[in-house]
């Protein structure tokens, strides 16, 4: 589906996601997401009569679904499941994303964390609920390739942990030597975890 077939609702708090993930969160204006939206300003206050903050946290909880919702796509993409090719297939989007189009854009919801956190606690909750909302479906996949299910969440933490610092320094750097390392280093560690048959 186009971004045209979506409704302005919709459309609003996807550039906001975008935006978020560009600018960060103060520099993001309501006109500027109404604008990347094309969607008529009047509309901001009938579809998110809270403002600014339920905007951030309505793009905030659709990136973190998206990023959930991405985890069976990776695992299509591998001809054989492990738990190293499923967080390399985390770490290329971005690897291919910032050698394609350079390194403008992160994570809005790491970039909603680092400059809300302290300062709006419902956005906190927000980006704390779409880190849990990602961290599923990694656990779960984790667990169908034999990672025990106790270890599972755990070790999802460590993956999404390692991605956004790596998707961190990537930016600060200009060079994604950051992420080729996280997958190198990461992928043993996890397929041990899956024991032998992973």
């Amino acid at each position: 589906m186009t971004a045209a077939e979506h409704g302005p609702r919709e459309r609003m708090v996807f550039s906001a996601a975008q935006l978020i993930r560009r600018d960060g969160v103060a520099s993001t204006g309501m006109r500027e997401v109404a604008a990347h939206a094309g969607a008529p300003r009047g509309s901001l206050q009938h579809y998110f009569p809270g403002g600014k903050e339920q905007l951030v946290n309505e793009a905030v909880g659709w990136a973190g679904r998206y990023a959930g919702k991405r985890v069976a796509r990776f695992l299509a993409a591998l001809p054989e499941p492990t738990p190293s090719g499923l967080f390399a297939e985390m770490v290329r989007q971005w690897t291919d994303e910032y050698e394609a189009a350079g390194f403008a854009g992160g994570c809005p919801v790491a970039a909603a964390t680092v400059d809300c956190a302290e300062s709006t606690a419902s956005t906190r909750e927000a980006a704390a609920a779409a880190f849990a909302t990602w961290t599923g479906p990694v656990a779960r996949a984790l667990t169908d390739m034999g990672v025990p299910e106790e270890r599972s969440t755990a070790l999802a933490t460590l993956m999404i942990s390692s991605l956004e610092g790596a998707i961190l320094i990537a930016r600060a750097e200009q060079d994604t030597r950051a992420l080729t390392t996280v997958t190198r280093e990461l992928g043993p560690l996890l397929d041990a975890a899956a024991g032998p048959a992973g």
